[in-house]
């Protein structure tokens, strides 16, 4: 499998769409080595009758982590190994349980120059099969320039000027 080239501040315009990344359909296993590989033993994530029974949730529910984790995922793959998903704003609105095939999407909303780099704000969110946004969400994304130096790592803020942060 070939690497992708550098995504680069140049060749991004406003309305671009990223590739969505697709996951699923979830099953309780899925759900379940999630929450033990980050330790989260509350039990909506696991224990279906107590989601259900206890507190009246329609199954065990998908982890905010875990959407988290999807939702920067996408943005990692999409800014390349050059790039740095800076900033990132999530509102958890709906509830995911198995059975469902999720899509984080995303959307290039604005570009400017940020000093030496470029910054690309990028509407995000996860929906499922049915088109439920679950997990809307915005994020900003550091992206080299063609020619310019590369993005410092670990990236300081301190190379955006301060009016953007």
């Amino acid at each position: 499998m070939s690497e992708e080239p550098q995504r680069v501040f140049e060749d991004v315009s406003v309305g671009d769409a990223l590739a969505d990344l697709v996951k699923g359909p979830l099953s309780p296993a899925h759900l379940m080595r999630w929450s033990s590989a980050i330790e989260n033993w509350h039990r909506i994530h696991y224990d279906r009758p107590y989601a259900i029974e206890h507190d009246r949730l329609p199954d065990i529910l998908v982890s905010g982590s875990w959407k988290q984790h999807v939702l920067l995922q996408l943005l990692s793959r999409w800014a390349g190994k050059g790039g740095w998903a800076w900033q990132v704003r999530l509102q958890f609105r709906a509830m995911n349980v198995p059975g469902e095939v999720l899509t984080a999407w995303g959307r290039v909303a604005g570009l400017q120059r940020a000093g030496a780099f470029g910054l690309a704000d990028l509407e995000i969110g996860i929906r499922n099969e049915a088109g439920a946004e679950s997990t809307p969400g915005s994020a900003r994304v550091l992206l080299p320039v063609r020619g310019g130096p590369p993005v410092p790592r670990p990236f300081t803020p301190d190379v955006v000027p301060r009016a953007l942060r």
